[in-house]
């Protein structure tokens, strides 16, 4: 008599991906770090009020500037969110209430998600603010909303709604003299930057709607220069140079596991 266990075919294993928890700092200390850096910014930012002749000086050149470089008036976008109050609303709207939501909910998804471009990014936002911070404080700058020869509106105080003081010399909640470089640009391109590099679907690049349109807002409000948003491209720009994505890609872990097996088949026997 003759006993054979023929065994159980073997089924693929299934790859599962996790993130790499290994690559995650400490919540609080992240905490802690994120918002004394914002502290430093905002605070150091109010260090550049009062010099109202240097900022008003300041835009006159870069109004003129852009004019020698042919770039497209400012008036061209404002003009197009005039034609409805509906859109310049919408426009002074996502303004005042997008930009650090749109970023902070950013870095939560990364710090859950893809903890290593959570590190990247959270360095290069830094490094990037810090950069602008130092223009604000050496090259003040009236926006174009303030500069006569503009001959633009002031969306926010008329349509509203608008985080900025009707006097700018006397705003203490925020510097309406640091126009160059944009940060409402800088940080939405780095959104969409950090998203593409952590993602991998083939819609990802639709990301690059965010700053698209964050560029249209701040100008067509008149809060910016194109100069301001092409500043702050060129500063991320040095910014990703620099500091460089380290480790896998996608900030996951492939965890292979494999299904239960059946039993093996009873024996045969003869």
């Amino acid at each position: 008599m003759e006993s054979r266990t023929e065994p159980a075919e073997r089924e693929p294993d299934i790859a599962v991906r996790e993130p790499d928890t290994s690559a995650r700092p400490p919540l609080v200390r992240e905490l802690l770090l994120v918002a004394g850096l914002f502290l430093v910014y905002k605070f150091g930012r109010q260090l550049a009020n009062g010099h109202t002749g240097e900022a008003f000086r300041n835009a006159r050149r870069v109004w003129d500037a852009e004019r020698a470089l042919r770039l497209p008036g400012e008036g061209a976008v404002q003009d197009v969110l005039l034609s409805g109050d509906t859109l310049v609303h919408i426009a002074n709207t996502y303004y005042a209430t997008v930009h650090f939501p749109a970023t902070a909910l950013f870095l939560i998804w990364l710090y859950l998600r893809r903890p290593r471009h959570y590190v990247w990014s959270r360095r290069v936002l830094a490094a990037l603010t810090a950069a602008a911070l130092v223009l604000h404080l050496t090259f003040p700058l009236a926006p174009p909303r303030m500069l006569a020869a503009a001959g633009l509106v002031d969306t926010g105080q008329v349509y509203g709604p608008t985080v900025y003081g009707a006097a700018p010399q006397t705003d203490s909640m925020a510097n309406q003299f640091a126009a160059m470089p944009s940060l409402h640009f800088g940080w939405a391109l780095m959104l969409a930057v950090g998203l593409i590099a952590a993602t991998s679907s083939r819609w990802r690049w639709l990301w690059l709607l965010h700053p698209l349109i964050t560029l249209l807002v701040v100008v067509g409000t008149a809060n910016h220069y194109w100069l301001d948003a092409i500043a702050a491209t060129a500063l991320l720009g040095i910014a990703l140079a620099v500091i460089k994505l380290r480790g896998p890609g996608r900030s996951l872990v492939v965890r292979r596991h494999a299904p239960a097996r059946e039993p093996a088949a009873s024996g045969v026997t003869r």
